[in-house]
């Protein structure tokens, strides 16, 4: 497994890491399985997150003995310091280790959320009281926006980025070609685009093949999607699988949501990107459970579109929203 630099925190990731989001669908002994193969197979890096159900538990079991030999990344939706601070010790017990090598804010989405974060009595206070205490070694930040993640490469506490990535998704390129220029680590996630993409091979090869990036993190929950992830990165791009990426992107052109959030705000109240989102867990990734207790806590839903028809005059890339909204209700029945 060939390795890149994760910007100035200076670990030297594997080109592909673990995503810990769908090894909530296996068993814990099913997973200790696939996680100890993709370790064994050059994979040094495993993300997973306080929202990612049993992940944390799992991958901590999983990693009893061979600890040393990863890096583990954790993340938290958390907004003040005390709750902050609280999911970083349920991290800790969870994960079964001392220390986290990088911490996370989950899914920051706008500037207000942001300033929360940052702001005296936020969550940032509570990571950067655990990085002195060395109970994380490293602290990033994630997003779905990419205008937020531009404001965020301003400051220095930020070591990584994670943002969305794949054949479908290249608009932040930009953004990463900046944040690389800044020393600061760029993580690629959604690389089969929610789940979109079947080609896995391709798809992560397209990926890597961005010099920017520093790791991709597929989901897995087999040894054969670890052998299939693997593989990909001794395959060399060119010009045909270019094409052929080329392609896969016009399909998808007019029905893929890059959650760039432009649709926002609905006058309705709906998250209509989340509720994308969701059902891209609900549908593709066969995380009906998760996806749906997460749909359910929403405050408003699709069924509550009155097809205004706003949203779409909005949409940079002319999506067909109202249609796309009752898919969602389809999924989820309301």
């Amino acid at each position: 497994m060939k390795k890149r630099r994760l910007g100035k925190t200076n670990i030297m990731v594997s080109e592909v890491g673990f995503g810990g989001i769908p090894i909530q669908r296996i068993t814990q002994r099913e997973a200790e399985k696939v996680i100890k193969f993709a370790v064994e197979g050059g994979i040094k890096f495993i993300d997973t997150a306080r929202g990612y159900g049993v992940s944390e538990e799992y991958i901590g079991n999983a990693l009893l003995g061979i600890r040393e030999k990863v890096y583990i990344a954790s993340k938290s939706m958390a907004r003040t310091k005390d709750a902050m601070k609280e999911d970083i010790e349920r991290s800790l017990k969870n994960l079964r280790t001392d220390y986290i090598d990088l911490y996370q804010l989950h899914n920051v989405k706008d500037e207000e959320t942001l300033k929360q974060v940052m702001t005296e009595g936020g969550a940032l206070e509570a990571l950067l009281e655990a990085k002195n205490s060395g109970k994380i070694l490293h602290i990033g930040i994630t997003s779905h926006s990419l205008d937020l993640l531009k404001k965020v490469l301003e400051y220095d506490v930020f070591e990584t980025i994670m943002y969305p990535y794949n054949i479908v998704e290249d608009q932040a390129e930009n953004l990463f070609e900046e944040a690389n220029r800044r020393d600061i680590g760029v993580i690629a996630m959604k690389p089969l685009a929610g789940g979109a993409l079947e080609d896995g091979e391709l798809a992560i090869s397209y990926i890597l093949n961005n010099k920017n990036i520093s790791t991709v993190i597929p989901g897995m929950d087999s040894i054969e999607q670890v052998k299939q992830n693997i593989s990909a990165v001794d395959i060399e791009f060119n010009d045909e699988m270019m094409k052929k990426c080329k392609e896969i992107k016009e399909k998808y052109t007019q029905s893929f949501c890059r959650r760039c959030g432009y649709c926002m705000p609905c006058p309705q109240g709906i998250d209509i990107p989340f509720s994308f989102i969701l059902k891209g867990y609900y549908d593709r990734y066969d995380l009906k459970a998760w996806a749906t207790e997460r749909y359910t806590a929403m405050k408003r839903h699709a069924s509550d579109c009155i097809k205004c028809g706003l949203c779409e005059t909005k949409c940079p890339y002319n999506l067909k929203i109202r249609d796309m909204l009752k898919e969602v209700v389809e999924s989820f029945g309301f």
